[in-house]
């Protein structure tokens, strides 16, 4: 082959290959645009299902965290809820947790029309690192975000009030304290409103609350963090049969999950005892369920593990990441 002739082919392949990234840029875009889903109606949208240090965990060599450090899963994010009320054009986040960059995101792109980068309101359920220090990107290092609402009972709010660098973000006007009543309702809009009841947990550094989420046609409770269901004043079983969706604590599938560390530390109800007590609820009560909040450790983070199908083949659910729910 003369050199003219190996020049012109190579002209021809660099040619080929600028339209061939040209596509795949046009591909990426247009999957990007599509991932815009236009909702109708108020929705419940899970944007994320994972305990509050995420998975993989830090400091993990288990089989559960080594593969996700080189190959990580991007539908793997801590737990949060999102709401979307298309008729008044407004959106609200439970819980602001380290992926909240993400998570925001994803909740603007059900609700296009609400131009905001940021929620109409947030909502705490306590003080711990899952659910609370997302807060930390509104702040001046960030997005120096302009008086977002933030809805907290009493203690959390003294403590965002009493300690740094949270209570830069209330005096920088970033964030906007709401206050909340055990059991008070609120009316967010003509199609949501919101009950926040206290809950057994370790509190540390504020109370800890679920939340009944009201929607036009349909409820869900969203219980992330509780002690063990029987310190509840409370029974599980009767509230459940009083909505259409329960987000439930399902931080570890078993006790043998934890080999390192004191399981009366970190009371969570697992899986498998939640089950146990649940077990004379109806088929229709049992399809209400829908397991969140799971530990790194948790095998019901794979959904083809066997501890996944033992679940669903009992009649309960594992929320999954931008799982969708009618209101």
């Amino acid at each position: 082959m003369t050199l003219p002739a190996f020049k012109e082919i190579l002209l021809i392949l660099l040619v080929l290959n600028i339209f061939s990234c040209q596509e795949k840029k046009e591909n990426k875009r247009a999957a990007i645009e599509t991932e815009k889903i236009v909702l109708e109606e108020t929705t419940l949208i899970v944007l994320g299902n994972v305990q509050d240090a995420g998975s993989p965990h830090i400091g993990c060599n288990k089989s559960c965290c080594k593969a996700l450090f080189i190959d990580p899963d991007k539908n793997r994010k801590v737990v949060s809820l999102g709401v979307v009320d298309p008729v008044n054009q407004k959106k609200f986040l439970f819980d602001a947790t380290p992926d909240m960059t993400e998570q925001l995101k994803i909740l603007k792109n059900y609700l296009p029309k609400n131009t905001s980068e940021t929620p109409d309101g947030i909502f705490l359920t306590h003080a711990h690192i899952g659910h609370y220090t997302g807060l930390m990107y509104f702040g001046r290092e960030a997005l120096g975000a302009k008086e977002i609402p933030v809805y907290t009972m009493p203690g959390m709010s003294s403590f965002l009030k009493e300690n740094g660098p949270w209570n830069q973000l209330i005096s920088l006007g970033n964030i906007k304290l709401q206050s909340l009543k055990d059991k008070e309702s609120i009316t967010l809009t003509s199609t949501i409103s919101i009950v926040p009841f206290l809950v057994p947990h370790r509190d540390e550094y504020s109370e800890t609350v679920g939340f009944k989420i009201i929607g036009p046609k349909k409820t869900a409770l969203f219980i992330p963090d509780i002690d063990k269901w029987y310190r509840w004043e409370t029974d599980i079983r009767e509230e459940i049969k009083k909505v259409d969706y329960a987000f439930l604590d399902a931080g570890f599938y078993s006790e043998k999950e934890i080999n390192n560390r004191d399981i009366s530390e970190i009371p969570h109800p697992t899986v498998l005892e939640s089950m146990a007590l649940f077990d004379d609820l109806t088929e229709v009560e049992r399809d209400k369920v829908w397991f969140i909040h799971m530990n790194h450790t948790n095998p019901m983070l794979n959904p083809d593990s066997e501890e996944s199908k033992a679940v669903l083949s009992k009649g309960y659910h594992i929320a999954r990441f931008e799982d969708r729910f009618a209101l």
